[in-house]
C-alpha cells in the first residue's frame, strides 16, 4: 500500500523528466541541423608572403690614384750614327748613348724606332734661272727620292723656290707629291730662298701634328737674290747704297740665315740641303757664303748638307738621305732643367764607349710653353 502510494507520487516527476529530456534532445537535434544548413564564412586569408629584396652589395670605393705632375719637357732627338765610311750604324742600345743638356747629364727614357714614327717631309725645289741648265735632272731625282723614302703613313709637301715662295702641293702621299714635282718648270726670276724655307717651316709647324718627324729637303744653291734685290731697290729709292758692297751683302745674308735657323729650330725640323752648283760655288763669294749658311742650318738641326761634284751624284745623295731617315735613333728624355725660361737649350749626344762613331743630332731646342 505504501509502495503503491510511493510509485504514484514518483510517476509525475518521471514524466516531467522524460519530457524535459525529450525537449532537450529535440533542441539539440534542431540546433545541429540548423548549424549544418547555415553557410560558414570563408576562412580569413593567410598572410601574403612577399619576397625579400636582394640586398644591394655595398659599392667598393674606387681607388684614389695620385696624379703626378711632370713639369719637365719631353724632348725627342733624332740621332744619326755612321761609321768612318758614312754607313749607318744599327743595333745600338739605350746605354750606348749619353745626352747632356746645358752641362747636365740626362736620363734617357727610351729609344724609339724611326720606322714607327710617321714622317712629314717638305721638298723645296729651286726653279730660278740659276738652275735652269740642270733643272730636269734635279726634278726627276727629287721625285724618285719621294717615292723611295715615303711609306704609306708618311706625307710630303712640295714648294717651288721662285721669286716668291709657291706651295705646289699640300701634304699628300708619295705618288701625289712626286707627280706634282714633275709639273714644275724652270723660271727666269730671282731666288726667294729664305722666304721659301720659312714658308715650308711655317706650313709644317701648322699642319704636321705632334709625334711626326719633320724634315725639309732643299735643292738649291741657297743664294737669295730676291731679298737682296728688294733691299737694293728700297735703298736706291732712299739714296742709300750701303748694300752695294759685297761685305754688306754678306752681313745681310748671315743675319737672314740666323733668323731662318731660329725658326727651323723652333719647329723641330731636320734640315737637309743639296747644292747642285757643285764646285763652281767657290767661284762666287756670295754663293759660297750661302752654302756655308745651309751647312750651318743642317748641322744645328741634325741634318746634312751635300755638294755633289756633278749632277750624276744626285741619286746617290738622295739615297743616303733616305737611308739615314730610315736608320735614325729617336732618343727621348725628360729634361731635368727646371728653368721656366723659353730660351734656347743646348744639348749634345755622344757614344762614349765607341768614340770612333760619328753622331749627328740637333744641337738644342726651344722648350714648349707650359
Amino acid at each position: 500500500m505504501d509502495r503503491r502510494r510511493a510509485n504514484r507520487n514518483f510517476a509525475p516527476a518521471l514524466r516531467v523528466a522524460a519530457a524535459a529530456l525529450f525537449f532537450f534532445a529535440f533542441a539539440l537535434c534542431v540546433s545541429s541541423v540548423t548549424a549544418q544548413n547555415r553557410r560558414l564564412p570563408p576562412p580569413p586569408p593567410g598572410p601574403t608572403l612577399r619576397p625579400k629584396p636582394t640586398p644591394k652589395p655595398t659599392p667598393t670605393p674606387e681607388p684614389v690614384y695620385e696624379v703626378l705632375q711632370i713639369s719637365s719637357n719631353l724632348v725627342v732627338v733624332p740621332v744619326s750614327v755612321t761609321d768612318a765610311n758614312g754607313q749607318p750604324v744599327l743595333g745600338l742600345k739605350q746605354d750606348d748613348f749619353r745626352v747632356v743638356e746645358e752641362g747636365r747629364p740626362q736620363q734617357i727614357a727610351q729609344i724609339g724606332d724611326p720606322g714607327q714614327v710617321p714622317l712629314d717631309i717638305a721638298i723645296l725645289l729651286d726653279v730660278s734661272a740659276s738652275v735652269e741648265a740642270r733643272f730636269g735632272f734635279e726634278q726627276k731625282a727629287a721625285a724618285d727620292f719621294v717615292r723611295e723614302v715615303l711609306k704609306p703613313v708618311d706625307r710630303a709637301t712640295v714648294f717651288a723656290i721662285d721669286e716668291t715662295p709657291r706651295l705646289i702641293q699640300p701634304l699628300a702621299t708619295a705618288d701625289v707629291a712626286a707627280r706634282q714635282l714633275m709639273t714644275l718648270v724652270a723660271a727666269k726670276g730671282f731666288t726667294a730662298f729664305f722666304d721659301s724655307v720659312l714658308a715650308a717651316q711655317k706650313y709644317l709647324d701648322q699642319n704636321s701634328s705632334q709625334g711626326r718627324r719633320r724634315v725639309v729637303v732643299v735643292i738649291s744653291d741657297g743664294d737669295d737674290t730676291a731679298r737682296i734685290n728688294d733691299l737694293f731697290d728700297a735703298q736706291s729709292r732712299n739714296g742709300n747704297f750701303r748694300l752695294s758692297s759685297m761685305e754688306a751683302q754678306l752681313q745681310f745674308i748671315e743675319r737672314s740665315q740666323a733668323d731662318v735657323l731660329k725658326e727651323v729650330q723652333k719647329a723641330e725640323i731636320s734640315f737637309y740641303s743639296i747644292n747642285p752648283s757643285g764646285q763652281t760655288l767657290h767661284l762666287n763669294v756670295r754663293i759660297a757664303r750661302s752654302e756655308q749658311g745651309m751647312e750651318r742650318i743642317a748641322q744645328a738641326t741634325g741634318g746634312a748638307a751635300f755638294v755633289p761634284k756633278d749632277e750624276a751624284d744626285l741619286p746617290e745623295i738622295f739615297r743616303r738621305i733616305a737611308s739615314e731617315l730610315r736608320s735614325q735613333y729617336l732618343i727621348q728624355y725628360y729634361s731635368n732643367n727646371q728653368s721656366s725660361s723659353a730660351s734656347y737649350r743646348h744639348i749634345s749626344v755622344t757614344t762614349p764607349a765607341q768614340p770612333q762613331l760619328r753622331v749627328r743630332a740637333r744641337e738644342g731646342y726651344y722648350p714648349k710653353a707650359k
